[in-house]
């Protein structure tokens, strides 16, 4: 597999761009993965028979994986900064229309980019609570765990990169060395900036977002997620939620794509047919 790099504001961008196979022409997929990981998170989506049909694309957030550290954290190493980076690839890309699948931090910044680009045509997040600008919202989304007080760390211990490296896809799943080397490679700036700007104010109320989204929103959340309140995504209002209902994955933690790859591709390749 051979990465494809462009020049961007947020520093050179690298990307995995698997091209439709069997002459389909479907709407294009953006994946975008979560803190201190890179593409590689879903590898067991670009392997499946689920993207025989589509274009497949992930990219490596600034500051991550085989992509630059940004030249400007203040500017970059936010849900809008992250947000703008991918959209400058889809621009360089000349994609205008595309489904967003996002994971983690992924997924908030799916639902930032969403919320201002027209061509969206879906939606799915998965270990994402859409937050607004209240603060309570953080304390009643997330999960106080030992592991979610490593999410703004800037500088990790070898024993919290292993301790967050088992959490990222559940502590039963096959630790692999590509997720320990994604994390100590993470630009540590980036966990720090991103929560200064969002007690700033920055980025779009991905409850109003959840709310007003006129394009299929799909949920998915792994039932034993330590960091998702799952009664918190149950009680939000969604305007287009994907099969009326949050899915859920019984006996999985954070990571769905790859704890129950199968289940996930499946409901994703269902997501991606009623969606263009």
């Amino acid at each position: 597999m051979t990465l494809a790099r462009i020049s961007t504001p947020h520093g050179v961008i690298a990307y995995r761009d698997q091209p439709a196979r069997d002459g389909a022409h479907g709407v294009p997929v953006l994946f975008i993965h979560g803190n201190s990981s890179s593409h590689r998170a879903f590898d067991p989506q670009f392997a499946a028979t689920v993207s025989a049909g589509r274009r497949f694309i992930a990219l490596d957030l600034p500051g991550h994986g085989a992509s630059e550290d940004a030249p400007d954290p203040v500017k970059t190493y936010a849900i809008d900064g992250f947000a703008d980076a991918a959209l400058c690839l889809l621009n360089e890309l000349g994609i205008e229309d595309v489904v967003l699948v996002g994971w983690s931090l992924g997924g908030h910044i799916a639902l930032e980019l969403a919320a201002g680009l027209p061509g969206v045509k879906g939606v799915l997040i998965t270990g994402t609570p859409p937050v607004g600008g209240n603060p309570d919202d953080m304390a009643a989304a997330f999960l106080p765990t030992e592991d979610m007080a490593l999410t703004f760390k800037a500088d990790y211990t070898e024993d919290e990169v292993q301790l967050k490296a088992r959490g990222q896809f559940g502590k039963a799943y096959p630790l692999e060395g590509w997720v320990v080397d994604a994390i100590r490679r993470a630009d540590g700036r980036f966990r720090t900036q991103m929560i200064e700007a969002a007690m700033a104010g920055r980025g779009r109320d991905q409850k109003e977002i959840a709310a007003t989204l006129p394009v299929p929103l799909a949920v998915f959340h792994g039932e034993a997620d330590p960091f998702i309140n799952g009664d918190y995504l149950e009680g939000l209002t969604y305007a287009n939620l994907w099969r009326g209902s949050v899915q859920k994955f019984a006996g999985v933690e954070h990571g769905p794509f790859r704890e129950d790859a199968e289940r996930f591709n499946e409901l994703l390749s269902a997501f991606l047919r009623d969606t263009g």
